[in-house]
């Protein structure tokens, strides 16, 4: 199914405005008739979860958080850097939703939105996302709902973090203390896959 964000990709049209106008007495600006869909748009839900223990919610404070961007990446997203992810509410991070000309051009991008994605602080489903469009099956366009159980079901994240995570760590170490100042919530490290933490790797002391 569609969602609003991917609807307003391929249709380029402000549906939450329009939504707005309607109810305001407006009519709408269109027919039907006047709509047309261009190209192939793909969303992604960004949760704080953990994939390879039954998709268990995650919660803790986020230390940093990097969003990607580019020609046809567009992030709605209701966390940031300092936030905290409790267990109160749906683990749902962001929406993360790409454009391409062609379904394998929206893929290309997604995979590279997704390498640029990084989340420290709480669990989440990013390396995941990367292994689902990556696979064949998906590339095909022959998903199913089994496709998870049947293709992904022993799937764990990677030993190494990705690049874009030992970026987002290195630059939450040097911003923490001007962070700790006013958020001391952001001076915990509640990051079990914190790259800084098992002594893989190594910072030098300031």
């Amino acid at each position: 199914k569609f969602e609003h964000t991917d609807t307003e990709i391929v249709v380029g049209l402000d549906l939450v405005k329009l939504q707005l106008g309607i109810a305001a007495g407006e009519a709408l600006p269109f027919s039907q008739a006047d709509l047309r869909q261009r190209g192939h748009a793909i969303e992604c839900r960004v949760y704080a979860e953990d994939p390879a223990a039954g998709f268990l919610p995650s919660t803790g404070t986020l230390l940093r958080v990097v969003e990607p961007g580019g020609p046809g990446v567009r992030v709605d997203s209701g966390f940031g850097t300092g936030d905290v992810v409790t267990h109160f509410y749906d683990p749902l991070l962001a929406k993360l939703v790409v454009w391409g000309v062609t379904r394998q051009q929206a893929i290309g991008t997604l995979q590279r939105a997704l390498r640029d994605y990084a989340v420290l602080g709480v669990t989440t489903n990013l390396q995941f996302l990367q292994a689902v469009v990556s696979h064949p099956v998906f590339q095909a366009g022959e998903v199913t709902t089994a496709f998870v159980d049947r293709t992904l079901s022993d799937w764990s994240p990677p030993t190494t973090p990705p690049d874009m995570a030992l970026i987002a760590a290195a630059l939450a170490d040097h911003l923490a203390p001007v962070q700790a100042a006013t958020n001391p919530a952001v001076a915990s490290d509640s990051d079990p896959y914190n790259p800084w933490r098992d002594g893989r790797f190594h910072r030098e002391e300031r």
